[in-house]
């Protein structure tokens, strides 16, 4: 428990917000109802989330209830910065930043605490990577990247060996944070070239995941042993090597699970994967009684098998051969098998023990390990004794055979596990040289307590305990130097150490000894040492207790809790013993693995250097000195060793904490979050920091925030003095505070009596500001309602005469109005009259006019009837005279037609009369058939067009519609196709720089052709000197006079020697910008007069013509890596932390910038004199001068800038997604002004429209979003519509970084940011949060028909030595 902060009295007031225990939630807040005056025995609070009233005795030991922080403190990134250092302002500042931010990592002082949110969180990609590295560790949010690479950049500039101690309970998730530290390293680290060991150190992980994790009750993933990995680097900074040491492994977990657990991974992977062909002749299966104890072998959401086929990757990565992975696969298989022989008992009172010889799963562990099973069954149920020198076999009962089988397979187990980690250092062991230096990572338990604690948690606590005494003594040294360094008088703080606790267990005759010492005892037992321990330590040390009702038990006082150890078991576990003859048995044996593993452990105990051999063997004659080496005596010269280790690095710590133990994601527990707390040693940071001085401020910060209780003169040239002149009258006692050499101190709650003087202040001034205001609004009042007073009487007075001239005007407007009313009712009488009688009249006229009409009407059809009548009278008649007369005619026709039959029949008795006839017949009817044929067609044609042209146009349109709508997927499918294109060339031209001595091959045996490549061998000066283009006009012409010759292998080979020739210039050239643009057009230029020239004269050159293709990506992307490597460094300085604003007021406006973390010493930079807008401008500018120098196309140039505009906008906004500092208006109005630089800067240019503009859109928003009103829901919708281009996960994240610069500005609600969350949440959003960095936007060239090209018009210079030449 930390000690409570010593505060002035008067900040104990009305209103002030304390904090008073709770049962459930350890602490809840509360809110004093009155002052609190000296003698008070009680104080009179409500509780804020119940709204009830309370009441807290204020008695010694507790005293005074720990005050509250102020709410601009709420979610600070640093537990140290907070104003009062108290557990519930821990735990608090912890649970809000976890629930309400969903931040999962804070610093403490040098500490970063890491809670486990049981879920998967988008915060550890490549682009996260990218964002903290280089970064300083005061500026960005807490993340485990930004401790590794405050360990990877101390290590690089101070030379000295780094160690990352990652701790905690099982399930806090220690090996996620350190394989993420891991992946860090080999990302940022990356080995050379020719190498591969970083890939090699990230394959590791999976081994030993598999080897040395299972499933807990606590965890799924828990590593049952510790480890300590150096990862070596060079004089370059890049890993060239890594060696792994490891404590402890749980053996016991291969024979014995309990409920709900399981063994090792590796089991199971393997059971899960006994299909597999390889895999059969294991006979492996299910029902195993090493792997099925815990009754739970199945893990959500993991696929042992998937898993499985990882671990045999990750072994092929370390060089582990395949017939080598599959003696593995079978001695671990025989492990199965071994715990499934059925040990039966025999003889009187089963003193005895035997085993079937046809016993299967003998058989199969005999087979697999290459050893007799008749040996094995009899070695497993005897044992060999040596009586009076001479050598006696003895049997033994089932219980003794069934723990001398579980012996052994935990002795093969173990010595696999050795091998295993010995065989991953020598594969990652440095090769080509020896580390300059190393960063370690330790990922070790944690501190355990359960129910019933044996010898595992014996050893896991004594380790703790060396870890907490090395973790106090590195905090108290830090606030040494930090004193020192300041020049501040140095008094002790003292600090709980340890040291006598470490002395009970490891000391002289301490618990190790005696136990040590029971276990060389022939007849040692458990009750022996336990009585041991009772009369050596019992009432001797403050440290050890007996429980009241156990005389099998001891306790010891830990520096996080007691612990309550049962004695039974003790002395077995630390002898470890197995015997003899079964090792010698697989000494013998047949597989080469087997006879390997256990021809080692013969040489004796010696202490390897990867791990420690936990096990000793034991024959029946007595084992030499060497042999009895005791697991504790191993575990104490290993902890040792690791000790040295870390006290001879600089050490890093990571605490994780399990949020819960139901394993839900983001549910807070406090109760077991303070219990880990108090055990990790946060706690202890904080109560050592609020010892001596823990609030600390530079003079500079002291003098902005203070000014306002600073009297006298003020200098801001002299901070230093004004603070130290106005600072005792603020602060009358001397003790509370301390001035160094940059920075001013304080004593703890001293800042918030500061902070209670500037409120007065401020308060006393708002006061007198608001009476004169109030008294000016009150003189302006009356002097309006003086002046409204004259202008009402006048208006009044206007009114009443107005009034009286409108009675006058009603008198005679009515009399007007009688007069013109009366006339009108007579008219209207009048007109009424008339309109009756013109009515009737038409009435009775229209009667008349229908009867006459009606009349006519009659006669007319009277006189229609009668001529049809008429009509049809004559119409018969001339119908019976025309049919006489047409029956006379036929008859007349008749006789003539037969007299011309008779003549015809004469004539058709001619032959060739008959021939003539029938020829002009067939003319005619082909002709007739021809004719009719067309008419056919013609009618059926426009028929079927008349019927078909609505459905074709119908059809056409539904055609366009879908051809659309298709076209924008085809576009982006395109565009992906030639991004991963590109993608891949990039990759192929990095694996292409490893064979550069196979580059220089030339494919011309001719003279003549070399001479042409003297071209892409001038220096760059000359190249430079050239006019646009001309090498690849000379080029194209060699090209062309190969072509007339009619060698197609001298043109194929003069384009394959051309474009290695300009390979090798870029290399040679990687990164001078003016010598890649230059031959990125002449590639350009020259791919377009083969594409132009191809068709028609040149052939086969499709090769020729995408190895330029090929050939310009990569000479555009080599300029974009030009000048992308000179504007990283500087981006994030000059579009972030450019602090001048010119323009304004007459002079610049200097922004503020937050706190930096407290506790940490500062990185001393680079300068960053060049780091400013000028200098990206700078940069810019000379890539388009490169370019446009070359005449490269304007499309180009925008998509260059275009990527380029992408790279700066998205280092930007991620660097100020992760500094809560940089989150302010002040820096909002920074940014949009930088960014408006860069948007004049392209429109001056003309690149505004190839989508470089667009691309700065997201920071231009973040820019906006800072600046906006923060408050209402309308605030919030506007704010979701504004900000389109940021994802709902990025303007959350800002929102929770939101950090007032002043006292005008206010925070950010919780409330106003689950608006914001709730009504800008998309399904099809990502949930990445920060930018990729690596994105490349895939490039096209355009296709430019270049002029003709001729060696008459080409001024080539003579150097160049090609005068063979010819006009072609």
């Amino acid at each position: 428990m930390i000690s409570r902060n010593i505060v002035s009295v008067s900040v104990v007031s009305q209103g002030a917000s304390v904090w008073v225990p709770d049962p459930e939630a350890v602490w809840v807040s509360a809110q004093l109802l009155q002052d609190y005056r000296p003698g008070d025995h009680h104080l009179y609070a409500i509780l804020l989330f119940l709204n009830k009233e309370m009441e807290y005795p204020v008695l010694p030991p507790a005293g005074l209830p720990p005050l509250g922080n102020p709410d601009i403190l709420e979610g600070e990134n640093d537990l140290t910065a907070l104003t009062f250092l108290h557990e519930p302002a821990v735990l608090h500042n912890l649970r809000v930043r976890f629930l309400d931010y969903s931040s999962i990592y804070t610093y403490c002082g040098i500490v970063l605490v890491a809670l486990n949110p049981y879920e998967q969180l988008p915060i550890y990609g490549e682009e996260v990577i990218d964002a903290y590295s280089g970064q300083d560790m005061a500026d960005m949010e807490p993340h485990i990247f930004s401790v590794a690479e405050e360990a990877y950049r101390t290590m690089i500039r101070e030379e000295k060996n780094q160690s990352i101690i990652i701790s905690g309970e099982s399930g806090s998730g220690k090996t996620v944070s350190a394989k993420f530290t891991m992946r860090y390293f080999a990302v940022v680290g990356g080995a050379s070239q020719q190498t591969s060991v970083e890939e090699k150190v990230l394959a590791s992980n999976p081994i030993m995941e598999a080897i040395g994790n299972a499933k807990t009750t606590r965890n799924d993933n828990s590593s049952r042993f510790g480890k300590y990995i150096e990862i070596g680097f060079g004089r370059r900074g890049d890993i060239i090597g890594a060696n792994m040491r490891t404590y402890l492994l749980e053996k016991s977990r291969v024979v014995f699970q309990a409920a709900q657990e399981r063994n090792y991974h590796i089991f199971y992977q393997l059971c899960a994967s006994r299909d597999l062909p390889e895999l059969r002749t294991l006979k492996l299966g299910k029902n195993f009684h090493y792997t099925n104890q815990g009754q739970d072998v199945h893990i959500s959401g993991t696929d042992d098998v998937v898993e499985l086929q990882r671990t045999r990757n990750a072994f092929t990565i370390l060089g582990v051969q395949p017939d080598q992975q599959m003696e593995i696969f079978r001695i671990l298989a025989a492990i199965l098998h071994l715990g499934n022989i059925n040990i039966q008992a025999s003889g009187r009172g089963g003193d005895r023990s035997y085993i079937d010889v046809n016993d299967r799963s003998l058989a199969i562990f005999a087979k697999l390990l290459g050893v007799e099973g008749a040996q094995m069954a009899q070695w497993l149920c005897h044992r060999r004794l040596a009586v009076g020198g001479e050598m006696l076999v003895k049997p033994i009962t089932g219980q003794q055979a069934n723990e001398a089988r579980d012996a052994l397979a935990k002795h093969v187990y173990e010595q696999l596990f050795t091998w295993t980690v010995q065989r991953l250092n020598s594969s990652l062991k440095a090769q080509r040289e020896q580390p300059k230096s190393f960063t370690g990572v330790l990922d070790i338990y944690g501190f355990e307590t359960f129910d019933r604690n044996s010898f595992e948690q014996f050893c896991i606590n004594y380790a703790n305990e060396k870890l907490q005494q090395q973790f106090n003594r590195h905090v108290f040294q830090l606030e040494q130097e930090e004193y020192l360094r300041e020049e501040l008088p140095w008094n002790r703080i003292e600090f709980s150490d340890n040291q006598p606790c470490i002395v009970l267990i490891e000391g002289q005759l301490g618990l190790l000894d005696l136990l040590d010492e029971e276990c060389r005892m022939p007849k040692g037992s458990d009750e022996n040492w336990a009585r041991k321990l009772y009369d050596q330590h019992l009432n001797h040390s403050p440290h050890f207790r007996k429980p009241r009702m156990s005389n099998s038990a001891f306790i010891i006082v830990h520096f996080a809790d007691m612990v309550q150890y049962e004695c039974d078991g003790f002395l077995d576990k630390n002898r470890d013993t197995v015997f003899e003859e079964p090792i010698n048995i697989l000494r013998a044996s047949q597989s080469e693995l087997v006879a390997e593993l256990f021809q080692k452990e013969s040489a004796g105990g010696s202490l390897p250097n990867s791990s420690i051999a936990n096990g000793s063997v034991r024959s029946g004659k007595r084992a030499h000195r060497e042999h009895k080496l005791t697991v504790g005596f191993q575990f104490r010269q290993s902890l040792q060793l690791l000790m040295d280790t870390l006290n001879s690095t600089t050490p890093h710590y990571v605490r994780c904490i399990k949020s819960n133990d139901l394993k839900k994601p983001f549910l807070f527990d406090p109760k077991r979050a303070v219990q880990q707390l108090r055990a990790c040693g946060v706690l202890e940071t904080i109560r050592i920091s609020a010892a001596g001085y823990p609030s600390r401020w530079t003079y500079e910060e002291f003098y902005t925030r203070y000014r306002v209780l600073l009297h006298g003169s003020l200098s801001k040239d002299d901070m230093r003095c004004s603070c130290q002149s106005a600072l005792p009258d603020l602060i009358p006692d001397p003790e509370q505070y301390c001035f160094g050499k940059t920075k001013v101190f304080f004593r703890a709650g001293q800042v918030a009596v500061l902070e209670k003087l500037r409120g007065d202040r401020l308060h006393a001034a708002g006061v007198l500001i608001q009476s004169w205001v109030r008294g000016w609004l009150q003189h302006r009042h009356y002097q309006r309602l003086r002046w409204a007073t004259f202008i009402l009487q006048r208006y009044i007075r206007g009114t009443l005469a107005r009034r009286l001239a409108w009675s006058l005007r009603y008198t005679r407007a009515a009399l007007i109005i009688q007069k013109t009313y009366r006339m009108l009712a007579v008219r209207q009488l009048y007109l009424t009259i008339r309109e009756a009688t013109i009515k009737i009249q038409a009435f009775i006229r229209g009667t008349q006019a229908r009867r006459i009409y009606r009349q006519m009407l009659t006669e007319r059809a009277v006189v229609f009837l009668q001529a049809r009548v008429r009509g049809w009278l004559a119409r018969c008649s001339f119908r019976r005279v025309r049919a006489a007369v047409l029956l006379m005619q036929c008859c007349v026709r008749r006789r003539a037609a037969r007299k011309e039959l008779l003549r015809l029949r004469a004539e058709a008795r001619s032959v060739e009369k008959y021939r003539e006839l029938n020829k002009g017949m067939e003319v005619k009817l082909m002709q007739l058939q021809l004719r009719a044929d067309q008419q056919v067609k013609a009618s059926v044609f426009s028929w079927d067009v008349h019927n078909s042209v609505i459905p074709l146009l119908r059809l056409t349109m539904n055609h366009q519609q879908t051809v659309n709508q298709a076209d924008a997927s085809v576009r982006a499918e395109l565009e992906e196709e030639r991004r991963r294109y590109q993608s891949l060339l990039r990759e192929f031209t990095r694996l292409e720089q490893r064979y550069d001595n196979l580059r220089d091959m030339s494919v011309f045996t001719t003279n003549e052709w070399t001479e042409c490549f003297s071209v892409a061998d001038v220096r760059a000066e000359g190249v430079l000197s050239l006019p646009p283009g001309l090498a690849a006009r000379v080029l194209f012409l060699c090209v062309r006079q190969a072509d007339c010759s009619g060698d197609q292998t001298r043109v194929k080979g003069l384009c394959s020697a051309t474009v290695s020739a300009i390979k090798t210039t870029l290399k040679k050239h990687g990164n001078d910008l003016d010598v890649t643009a230059v031959w990125l057009k002449n590639a350009y230029l020259l791919k377009d007069f083969l594409h132009q020239h191809s068709p028609r004269q040149v052939t086969h050159l499709n090769d020729s013509v995408r190895a330029l293709s090929d050939l310009c990506i990569q000479a555009y992307q080599q300029l974009l890596s030009i000048s992308e490597s000179r504007l990283q460094p500087i981006i994030v300085p000059a579009m972030l932390e450019s602090e001048t604003i010119p323009g304004l007021a007459g002079s610049s406006v200097k922004l503020s910038s937050g706190r930096k973390r407290a506790g940490s010493d500062p990185r001393p930079t680079a300068s960053t004199e060049g780091a400013t807008m000028s200098a990206v401008l700078r940069e810019l500018s000379a890539l388009h001068t490169a370019l446009s120098r070359q005449d490269l196309p304007s499309a180009l140039q925008e998509q260059a800038f275009h990527q380029l505009m992408y790279l700066l906008a998205a280092s930007t906004l991620n660097s100020l997604l992760l500094r809560k500092d940089m989150c302010c208006w002040n820096r909002g109005l920074q940014i949009r002004y930088n960014v408006s630089l860069l948007e004049e800067w392209l429109r001056s240019r003309s690149l505004q429209t190839g989508g470089a503009v667009t691309a700065l859109e997201p920071l231009i928003q973040a820019a906006q979003l800072l600046q906006m009103s923060k408050k209402t829901e309308a605030d919030g919708q506007a704010m979701v519509q504004a900000c389109n281009e940021l994802s709902n996960q990025q303007v959350v994240k800002i929102l929770s970084l939101y950090t007032p610069q002043s006292d005008l500005e206010e925070r950010v609600t919780l409330n106003f940011i689950r608006i914001v969350q709730v009504r800008g949440r998309s399904e099809g959003q990502p949930p990445q949060l920060l930018m990729d960095v690596r994105r490349v936007f895939p490039v096209t060239f355009p296709y430019l028909p270049p002029p003709q090209a001729s060696a008459a018009q080409l001024e080539i210079p003579e150097s160049l030595k090609i005068s063979f030449l010819r006009r072609v």
